[in-house]
C-alpha cells in the first residue's frame, strides 16, 4: 500500500511513497544484523564523533527540518524548530555520558574479580509516533546507538518525509550503512519485525491499545520492550499558588503541540477557594488563542495531525456534554480547510462518563473543583494513566505530600511538565513501563552482565 504525507493545515497530499516489499524488508533486516557485528566493537570515542556530527546537522539545518515537521503534522513552525534543536541535546548528552554510564563497574566479592559489564543487545525496533517526529526518534536513537545497538525505525505512516530525513541525517553524519534505517511499512508489518529473531528488542511510543499489542507480541517472543504510552496529566492548583502564572502555564501546558502531547496537562484540579478565578481566567485565555496556519508566527494553535484525530476528539467532547459536562469555550471543529479544533474547556465532567478516564489528544481541557488538598490528590490519582503531573503551591507541606502521593512517573512543582535529555522519562499504570532519557534510558537496551572470576 502507499504511504501518504498529508498537510493537516490544508488536507493536501504532499507526497506518496510505496511501502517496502517483503524483499526490501528482508534486505534491511540483513543489513542491520550485519552492521551490528561491527558497530558493537567500535569504541565510544568513535561513536561519539559520529553522534556529535548528527547533532551539528540537526542544529545547522533546524529551519529545514522544522518546515518538514510542520508540513507533515501541523505543529507551529517555531515549536518545530525548537524540536530539531532539542533533538541535538539528546545526541550531545549521550556523547558526553555514554562511556561513563556504561563503564564496567567492579563489585567487591569473595571472587578475585567481580563486576557488572554492559553490552549491546542488537537491532532495536523503534515504533514511533507523529506528534514529535524528530524528538521521539532521537531520544531513542541517541542512547541505543551510543550503547552499540543499531536502530530500525518504523515511524508513523503520516510522517514518512520526517522518517527519511532522520535516516539521511545519520547517513550524512557518516554512520556505517545499516546502523540506522527507516522502514516505510504499514503498521501491520511491525508485528512480523518483532517476531524476527534478528530483532533483539522493541520500543514504542504511542497509544495504550498499540502498546498492549506490541508489548504482548514482544512478550510472546521473550523480547525486551519499552512502552511509553498515553497520559491524562493532572495539573493541581492550590490556594497559595501564583494564580496569574499558573493560568498562563496551564494554557501553554494544555495546548503545547496543538494539544497533542502525552505529557500535556489535561485535567486541571483546582482548590475551591480559587476555582472561580482560575476558571474565568483560564477559559478567557483559551478562547483568546489564535487558531490558524502553523507557518504563521502569530499562530497559537495549529491543526490536529489527521482528520480522524480531530473527529475522535469531537466525539469525546460530545460524549462529555451528553453525560452532563458544560462547555465553557470552544467545543467544535473550526470551519475552515484542514483539521482544526477550537481550544475547548469542559467543566463538570462526571466520573461516571466514559471520557472521564480517557485521554483527550487535542486542545481540550477538563476542569475539576476540589474542596481540599486531599480531594485534589484523590481526583488526580483517579485515572488509569500515570505519566506526568504538576502542582502549583508555595506550601512546603503540600509540595512534599504531592511528590510522595501522586501516582505518576514525573512530578513537577510550579512548572510545566517537559522532557529533558538529562532526566528519565516514563510513567506507571497504563502509561507504560521502562524509561527513556537520562542515565536509565541507556540501560534499557543492554545486557547487564555479571562477571565473576576466581583466582
Amino acid at each position: 500500500m502507499a504511504i501518504a504525507s498529508i498537510n493537516p493545515a490544508t488536507g493536501e497530499t504532499l507526497r506518496v511513497f510505496d511501502s517496502l516489499s517483503e524483499t526490501q524488508i528482508e534486505e534491511k533486516l540483513a543489513r542491520a544484523s550485519e552492521a551490528f557485528r561491527s558497530w558493537r566493537r567500535i569504541t565510544f570515542a568513535e561513536r561519539a564523533t559520529l553522534m556529535t556530527r548528527a547533532a551539528e546537522i540537526l542544529e545547522s539545518e533546524a529551519d529545514r527540518f522544522a518546515r518538514l515537521m510542520t508540513l507533515e503534522m501541523g505543529k507551529p513552525l517555531h515549536a518545530a524548530r525548537g524540536e530539531a534543536v532539542k533533538s541535538a541535546t539528546a545526541c550531545r548528552y549521550y556523547v558526553e555520558h555514554a562511556a561513563h554510564l556504561l563503564a564496567e563497574k567492579e563489585v567487591p566479592t569473595q571472587a578475585m574479580y567481580s563486576a557488572i559489564r554492559y553490552q549491546p543487545l542488537g537491532p532495536v525496533l523503534a515504533i514511533m509516533p507523529w506528534n514529535f517526529p524528530f524528538w521521539q526518534v532521537f531520544r531513542f536513537a541517541a542512547p541505543a546507538l551510543m550503547a552499540g545497538n543499531v536502530g530500525l525505525l518504523k515511524h508513523a505512516s503520516s510522517v514518512p518525509q520526517c522518517a527519511l530525513a532522520i535516516e539521511d541525517t545519520f547517513r550524512r553524519a557518516n554512520f556505517p550503512e545499516g546502523v540506522f534505517q527507516s522502514l516505510l511499512i504499514e503498521p501491520d508489518a511491525a508485528g512480523r519485525l518483532i517476531d524476527d529473531d534478528r530483532v533483539a528488542a522493541v520500543t514504542l511510543t504511542g497509544s495504550e491499545p498499540a502498546g498492549a499489542k506490541v508489548g504482548a507480541r514482544a512478550g510472546q517472543k521473550i523480547k525486551k520492550s519499552v512502552l511509553e504510552l498515553g497520559g491524562s496529566d493532572a495539573f493541581l492548583v492550590m490556594p497559595s499558588a501564583d494564580l496569574h502564572k499558573a493560568i498562563a502555564i496551564a494554557v501553554q501546558a494544555r495546548t503545547v503541540n496543538n494539544g497533542q502531547s502525552c505529557i500535556a496537562a489535561k485535567r486541571f484540579i483546582v482548590h475551591a477557594s480559587v476555582y472561580d478565578e482560575f476558571e474565568s481566567g483560564f477559559s478567557d485565555a483559551m478562547e483568546a488563542l489564535r487558531v490558524g496556519d502553523p507557518m504563521d508566527p502569530a499562530t497559537g494553535v495549529g491543526p490536529l495531525a489527521t482528520q480522524s484525530i480531530r473527529d475522535d476528539l469531537h466525539r469525546q467532547v460530545l460524549q462529555a456534554v451528553r453525560d452532563g459536562a458544560r462547555v465553557l469555550t470552544g467545543g467544535k471543529p473550526v470551519d475552515r480547510p484542514g483539521f482544526y479544533y477550537s481550544p475547548t474547556v469542559l467543566a463538570g465532567v462526571p466520573r461516571t462518563s466514559a471520557v472521564y478516564r480517557e485521554e483527550f489528544f487535542g486542545p481540550v481541557a477538563m476542569l475539576f473543583r476540589a474542596s481540599s488538598f486531599e480531594e485534589a490528590i484523590e481526583i488526580a490519582n483517579d485515572s488509569p494513566f500515570g505519566l506526568g503531573s504538576a502542582i502549583w503551591t508555595t506550601d512546603a507541606t503540600e509540595r512534599d505530600r504531592f511528590l510522595d502521593q501522586i501516582e505518576a512517573g514525573m512530578a513537577f512543582v510550579n512548572g510545566m511538565v517537559a522532557s529533558d535529555a538529562r532526566l528519565p522519562f516514563g510513567g506507571v499504570k497504563r502509561s507504560g513501563f521502562g524509561r527513556e532519557l537520562g542515565p536509565y534510558g541507556i540501560l534499557e537496551f543492554v545486557n547487564i552482565k555479571t562477571i565473576w572470576v576466581a583466582e
